[in-house]
C-alpha cells in the first residue's frame, strides 16, 4: 500500500560508531568513503568511553550466568537428555586420566622393579615376571580407551541431537514471533537481516549446547581431576601450577569484554550485507535500468572489505591470546620440569612421579586449551544469543491488546466505525490522522480519495488493525477492535494492493493463499471471478505454473489479477482495495470492475483510488487532506458541491 510505512523508523540502528549506525556506513560507502576510513572510525570510537556507554545502553549484554540460565531455560525438558549425555562424557573423561597415571605403574613398578603401591587391592592377579606385568597394563590401559571412546561417542550423541532439536526449535520460535512484531519493526529487521538472525543467531544458540556446557564441563572434569592427583603427587608443584588461574581469569575477561562485542558488531555487518544484497537483486530491474550494476559491485565490495577487516580485528586478538598461551604454558611446564628433576635427584620423588606429574600438567593444560581454542566461536554465539534474546524481548504486534473475543464469520455484519481516531506512526511525532470520524453502515462501499499522503492508506491500515490508534476508536459492529481477537478479525478481511506481493509457487498455491483448504474448482471459480482464467488457461502448466519470486514470470496486470483472486477466494467480510486496478488496461480493468462489482456486494468495501472514474459507484466517496476528512457523500453530490472532489474531477476530465 501507498504509504504502509510513512512516518515509520529508519532501518535497525545498530551502533556502529559514535553518532553512527551500521546503515549509516553504508550511506558512507555510497559517498565514497572506503572501508579502511570506516574501520578506522570503528576502531577510533571504541576506544572512546562515551561511545561504550552509548553501545551499553543501546545493546545488552548479559552476565555468563544469566545466559547460562536463559539456556536452560530454552534446554526445556531435554535438559536430561543433556544431562544423561554430560554424565557419560564425564565417565570417559574420567577413564582419559587412568592412561596418564599407567605411566608411574609402568616405569617405577615394571621397568625399574619396585614393589608394588601399596593402595593396590591384594586380589588384583598382578604377574611377577615384568614382561607379563607390562602387558596386563597395556591390556588395562586399552581396555580403559575403548570404554571411555565408548562413552564419549555415546555422550556426543545424545547432546548432538538435542542441540539439533534446541536448533529446530528456536528458529521456529524467533520465525513465529519475528512475523508477530509490529509492521514498523518488521520493516526494520529486513529480508536479509531477518535470515542472518534466523539462520546465524538462531542456529547458533544449539550450537551452545556444546561451547557453553558440554565442552567447558568435561574440559573442567579434566582439569580438576588432574588438580586432585598432582596434589596427590606433590603438593608443592601443584601451587605452582595454579599460578596458571589468574592467567586464565584475564583472558576470560579479555573475550568477555573485547570480543564479543566485536563479534555483535560483525553479525550486525554481516545481516547488513545480505540485506543490502537481497534488496538489489529483487530490484535489479531498477538497477539495470539506472546502470547503477557496476556501482552496486562497488558498494557490495566495500561492504565486504569492512567485514573483512572487522574480522582480520577478531582474528588478531584471538592470535594475541593463542600466543600468549603458547608462551605461557611451555614456560611454566620448563620450570616444573626443573622443580621435580631436583626432587627426584635429592630421592624425594620417583622417576614415576615426575613424568605422571609432567603427563597430568600437559593434560591439566589440554583443557585450557580446549576452552580458549573455543572461546571465538563460544563469543560469536554468545553474541548471537543476545541478539535472539533481544528480539524475543520485544513486544508482539497488538500486545498491549487485552485477550479479545473471537469471532464466527456468520455473526459478524461488517459495520466499521471511527469515533475521533487519530493516529501517528511509532517514532514519529505528527499525527497523520487528526479527528477521524466516520461511520460505515454494513456491505456499504466507501471510496477513499485524495493527494498522496493524505491518509488514505494509513485509515485502511487502521482498518485492516495493522496498527492500533493513537486516540480514539475503530469499532466493528460497535464493538471496540482492541477487544477482539486480532487473528480472529483480520481473518475477515480481503486486502488487494497496489503493490502486489506474491510468493514463488504455483499460481493456484498463490490463490489459495487466503484459503489453504481450497479446492481446484473453488481456486478456479476465483480466478474466473477475477477474469484471471484466460491468461492461465493459456499458459502449458495451467494453474500449476510457476509463477516466480514476486511474479516476475508474469505482468504486472496477471499479477494484480491473481491478487484479485486471491481476495475473492478469501470470502472476506471487509474488502480493502488499494488502487487494485492501477495495472491494467482498460479492456481487463473494465472486465475486472465487474467482477468487483459482484465481489463487493454485500460486504463491507474501501477502495483507494486515483483514477476517479473507478469509483463513482460507490455508495459514499471521502476525500481527505492532511490527515482530515474534507468532504463526504456519492459522487453526484460531491460534484453539485463543486468542493475539492469536482476540482479534482476536472483535473482528470479529457481536455476539449
Amino acid at each position: 500500500m501507498n504509504g504502509a510505512v510513512a512516518g515509520a523508523p529508519e532501518a535497525e540502528s545498530i551502533p556502529f560508531v559514535k553518532g553512527t549506525t551500521i546503515r549509516e556506513a553504508r550511506q558512507k560507502s555510497e559517498r565514497g568513503i572506503g572501508s579502511r576510513r570506516q574501520f578506522d572510525d570503528y576502531r577510533q570510537r571504541r576506544r572512546d568511553p562515551v561511545e561504550q556507554a552509548s553501545r551499553a545502553k543501546s545493546q545488552r549484554q548479559r552476565s555468563l550466568p544469566r545466559l547460562l540460565l536463559e539456556l536452560t531455560r530454552i534446554l526445556g525438558g531435554d535438559w536430561r537428555v543433556v544431562l544423561v549425555g554430560v554424565t557419560l562424557g564425564t565417565a570417559s573423561t574420567l577413564l582419559k586420566l587412568a592412561p596418564a597415571a599407567s605411566t608411574k605403574l609402568a616405569i617405577d613398578h615394571v621397568l625399574l622393579g619396585q614393589t608394588l603401591p601399596a593402595w593396590l587391592p591384594a586380589w588384583v592377579p598382578v604377574p611377577d615376571e615384568p614382561g607379563r606385568r607390562l602387558l596386563l597394563l597395556v591390556a588395562a590401559v586399552m581396555a580403559t580407551i575403548l570404554a571411555g571412546s565408548l562413552l564419549s561417542l555415546a555422550g556426543r550423541w545424545l547432546v548432538t541431537r538435542t542441540s539439533k532439536r534446541v536448533q529446530e526449535r528456536m528458529r521456529r520460535r524467533v520465525f513465529a514471533h519475528a512475523s508477530r512484531l509490529p509492521l514498523h519493526r518488521i520493516y526494520q529487521l529486513r529480508a536479509g537481516g531477518a535470515g542472518t538472525l534466523l539462520r546465524d543467531d538462531a542456529g547458533g544458540i544449539g550450537e551452545l549446547v556444546f561451547t557453553m556446557l558440554f565442552n567447558p564441563w568435561r574440559a573442567l572434569v579434566q582439569f580438576v581431576g588432574g588438580l586432585v592427583i598432582l596434589a596427590w603427587i606433590d603438593w608443592r608443584m601443584l601451587l605452582c601450577s595454579l599460578l596458571l588461574v589468574p592467567a586464565v581469569a584475564a583472558s576470560s575477561m579479555l573475550w568477555s569484554r573485547i570480543l564479543r562485542p566485536l563479534h555483535r558488531d560483525i553479525r550486525a555487518q554481516r545481516a547488513d550485507v545480505d540485506a543490502r544484497t537481497g534488496e538489489v537483486f529483487g530490484g535489479m530491474r531498477v538497477v539495470r535500468a539506472f546502470g547503477r550494476q557496476r556501482r552496486e559491485a562497488v558498494r557490495y565490495s566495500r561492504a565486504n572489505h569492512l567485514t573483512l577487516r572487522l574480522e582480520f580485528l577478531s582474528w588478531w586478538w584471538g592470535r594475541i591470546l593463542e600466543v600468549f598461551w603458547d608462551l605461557l604454558l611451555p614456560g611454566a611446564s620448563s620450570a616444573l620440569l626443573l622443580y621435580g628433576g631436583m626432587e627426584v635427584l635429592a630421592g624425594r620423588l620417583t622417576p614415576g612421579d615426575l613424568v605422571m606429574f609432567l603427563v597430568f600438567m600437559a593434560m591439566l593444560l589440554e583443557p585450557v586449551a580446549v576452552i580458549a581454542g573455543t572461546l571465538g566461536q563460544l563469543q560469536g554465539n554468545l553474541a548471537g544469543f543476545d541478539r535472539v534474546l533481544d528480539l524475543l524481548a520485544e513486544p508482539l504486534d497488538m500486545a498491549a491488546a487485552l485477550p479479545g473475543a473471537r469471532l464466527a464469520r456468520g455473526d459478524v455484519a461488517g459495520r466499521i466505525g471511527f469515533d475521533r481516531v487519530s493516529f501517528r506512526y511509532p517514532g514519529s511525532s505528527v499525527d497523520v490522522l487528526h479527528e477521524i470520524t466516520l461511520d460505515v453502515t454494513a456491505g456499504e462501499t466507501i471510496a477513499l480519495v485524495g493527494r498522496s499522503g493524505s491518509g488514505k492508506t494509513t485509515l485502511c491500515n487502521l482498518v485492516a488493525r495493522f496498527y492500533d490508534p493513537t486516540a480514539g476508536v475503530v469499532s466493528l459492529d460497535g464493538r471496540d477492535v482492541r477487544s477482539i481477537d486480532v487473528e480472529s478479525y483480520r481473518g475477515l478481511l480481503g486486502v488487494v494492493e497496489q503493490d502486489v506481493f506474491l510468493f514463488d509457487g504455483t499460481i493456484a498455491e498463490n490463490i489459495a493463499y487466503a484459503r489453504r483448504d481450497a479446492g481446484p474448482d473453488e481456486i478456479a471459480a476465483a480466478a474466473r471471478a477475477a477474469h484471471a482464467s484466460g491468461f492461465i488457461d493459456a499458459m502449458p502448466e495451467g494453474y500449476g505454473t510457476l509463477i516466480g519470486e514476486r511474479g516476475v514470470r508474469i505482468s504486472g496486470g496477471q499479477r494484480q489479477r491473481l491478487a484479485i483472486a486471491r481476495a475473492i477466494l478469501a470470502d472476506a467480510r471487509i474488502l480493502i482495495l488499494d488502487e487494485a486496478t492501477s495495472n491494467l488496461d482498460s479492456e481487463s480493468e473494465i472486465a475486472i470492475q465487474a467482477g468487483l462489482a459482484g465481489l463487493l456486494r454485500g460486504r463491507t468495501s474501501f477502495i483507494i483510488a486515483h483514477r476517479l472514474s473507478t469509483i463513482r459507484h460507490a455508495d459514499r466517496i471521502v476525500v481527505l487532506e492532511e490527515g482530515r476528512i474534507v468532504e463526504i457523500g456519492s459522487h453526484d453530490t460531491l460534484l453539485a458541491r463543486g468542493g475539492r472532489y469536482a476540482e479534482m474531477v476536472a483535473l482528470q476530465a479529457p481536455a476539449g
